[in-house]
């Protein structure tokens, strides 16, 4: 059962999560959609300055989120495995931080698409 505290503090998160999203649309995008943009920049290329901080966006997303989702399974499982067994906690932190490693490769995706502006 959740207490109310926990709840309320879940609540905080997401709507911090929604205002900052729409604070660094605010701030990043008035240049984007400028008259002159295209005028003032003319080797941009065919890729657009939008579209390709959404593609950087979605790729260090579904990065972190799917290392989130495999560190959850992962971890609770090593837990498990060394509250049994103290002498595999070191085999156990290995696939820890494999699972980890997918935030670094989406996090490199992202800066590899970002250079493409």
């Amino acid at each position: 059962m959740r207490s109310h505290a926990f709840t309320r503090k879940i609540q905080l998160s997401f709507f911090l999560t929604f205002v900052m999203m729409l604070g660094c649309a605010f701030v990043f995008t008035p240049g984007l959609y400028a008259a002159d943009t295209a005028a003032a920049n003319p080797s941009a290329g065919q890729y657009t300055t939008a579209w390709v901080c959404i593609a950087a966006a979605i790729a260090f997303g579904l990065g972190a989120l799917g290392a989130g989702m495999a560190i959850s399974k992962v971890g609770s499982a090593a837990m498990g495995a060394i509250s049994e067994r103290p002498e595999i906690a070191s085999n156990a932190l290995i696939f820890i931080a494999l699972a980890e490693g997918l935030v670094v490769f989406g996090f490199i995706t992202a800066l590899m698409i970002l250079a493409k502006v």
